[in-house]
């Protein structure tokens, strides 16, 4: 891209900062977290009426050929030419979870930030790519080669909408995803979703934990967990929890029930457990060292404290801890637990290095929890998805990264997965800079205005070299 129509994107961007926060703005008012299933909204009413607002928004940009795919999926074109790249981003949300400061479904301007669910993850970015295909078309950038927006929602409950689509339509042959961090992501670890289930008699002794209640999603490192017990007053849980290190923080209360406890830490996404501060850990453990009857419900607290200890965020107690050089380490999230007198449920949300396979982890962890007299499924892993940091894709992309920040960062690994995850050769670019936590995943989720736009520049300028 020339110095000149580079200063051309920039100024056509700046120029329609409004017109793209409100865009941003019209979809992050639409809780599109996966519901339940209705006729012709195979996810819910919230990602459906997304798609039809992101398909609105598609089409008043003036993107040729918008088009809504099965209610799942909608795409457009940047032209009428053959089409060499595919930029898959997604609509749907995770839920939006306790804990905000500004409303979750309304974004709130701040001091150069953006502030709602979606905002970076991953409303904010779609609108971003669609912006640069925009820039690009308005300002008559000429381009051989088609590229094509990808939008789906799906993508935060195991992205059937991606494979969906792609079961109908060809892959393009070169894909981006703005749904992840700059600057290139060429390896996404594999992963394994545990589930749990056990049972037992209910034992009539006292104290005893009558139900343990945390978890949203598995994806999500839980930030707030509750529980309550029969037989222990109020005070005397809040002085052994006073005991507890972890910065957890603990309330309890006295009710009709028995002495409800609730446990606040910190959410975060499941592919970076140690950002957060898991709040279903910190409770578990409040509860192993408070003086429960003995009996199964307690033996089975014990065990789980021992084999998930609080602030164990790589499965190192529970024995499947590894790392590479190239993918890192293995990070495990105890996300969701759902426990009464009679037994429980529980998932985990393991992120694994290529070195991981089935027999040492998913085998490791069955044993664990047979020898603890609860049944985990024989699930396979999702296998890690790479591209070599040498490729020219990369190269491409890291070069376009340095030219428009100055700063030289090789490509990375994650322990998230995007929708590129099957797809050979895809590789994600942006939109989180490096340094910055946005909360992704948590209460008060944000985006920095000024990034976008340039995630903005940054797009164009890998269009141009792939369609130009």
């Amino acid at each position: 891209m020339t110095a000149s129509v580079r200063q051309q994107i920039h100024d056509w961007l700046q120029n329609h900062r409004e017109e793209m926060m409100a865009d941003i703005a019209a979809l992050v008012a639409i809780d599109s977290a996966r519901g339940e299933e209705k006729e012709g909204m195979p996810y819910g009413e919230g990602p459906y009426r997304a798609l039809c607002e992101g398909e609105r928004i598609l089409k008043k940009s003036g993107l040729l050929q918008v088009a809504m795919h099965g209610a799942r999926v909608i795409t457009g074109d940047l032209n009428e030419n053959e089409t060499e790249l595919g930029i898959l981003a997604h609509l749907d949300i995770v839920p939006v979870g306790n804990g905000w400061t500004v409303p979750a479904l309304e974004m709130t301007r701040k001091d150069g930030k953006i502030f709602g669910r979606g905002v970076i993850d991953d409303k904010g970015p779609a609108v971003m790519a669609l912006y640069a295909m925009r820039a690009l078309k308005e300002c008559g950038v000429p381009l051989a080669k088609n590229c094509r927006l990808i939008l789906g929602s799906d993508e935060e409950c195991g992205s059937s909408d991606i494979a969906w689509y792609f079961d109908r339509n060809p892959i393009p042959p070169q894909t981006l995803s703005p749904d992840a961090s700059y600057p290139c992501i060429c390896i996404e670890k594999g992963s394994l979703r545990v589930d749990v289930q056990g049972h037992w008699e209910k034992q009539p002794a006292e104290p005893r934990l009558l139900r343990f209640d945390c978890g949203v999603k598995v994806n999500v490192v839980p930030g707030e967990a509750e529980c309550v017990v029969r037989g222990l007053t109020a005070e005397q849980v809040l002085r052994q929890a006073d005991k507890e290190t972890g910065g957890i923080a603990f309330t309890a209360e006295e009710t009709v029930e028995g002495t409800r406890i609730w446990a606040k830490g910190s959410t975060a996404h499941a592919s970076l457990p140690e950002t957060g501060n898991n709040a279903l850990t910190g409770l578990l453990t409040l509860l192993s060292h408070l003086p429960l009857a003995a009996g199964r419900s307690q033996e089975v607290i014990h065990e789980l404290c021992r084999l998930f200890p609080h602030g164990d965020t790589c499965g190192k107690a529970a024995g499947v801890y590894q790392s590479d050089e190239e993918s890192g380490e293995l990070t495990l999230a105890f996300s969701i637990l759902h426990m009464d007198e009679e037994g429980l449920s529980l998932n985990l949300d393991i992120r694994a290095p290529m070195c991981a396979n089935e027999e040492n982890v998913r085998d490791v962890l069955l044993e664990r929890f047979a020898d603890a007299g609860l049944t985990m499924k024989k699930e396979a892993m999702n296998p890690p998805h790479y591209v070599s940091k040498d490729s020219p894709q990369v190269q491409r992309l890291v070069r376009i990264f340095e030219s428009y920040t100055g700063q030289s960062l090789p490509a990375l690994a994650i322990g998230g997965g995007t929708y590129l995850h099957h797809i050979e050769g895809g590789v994600s670019f942006g939109c989180e800079f490096p340094g910055y936590d946005y909360n992704m995943h948590g209460a008060d989720e944000y985006a920095i205005e000024e990034q976008l736009l340039l995630s903005s520049e940054m797009y164009a300028a890998a269009i141009v070299d792939i369609c130009g």
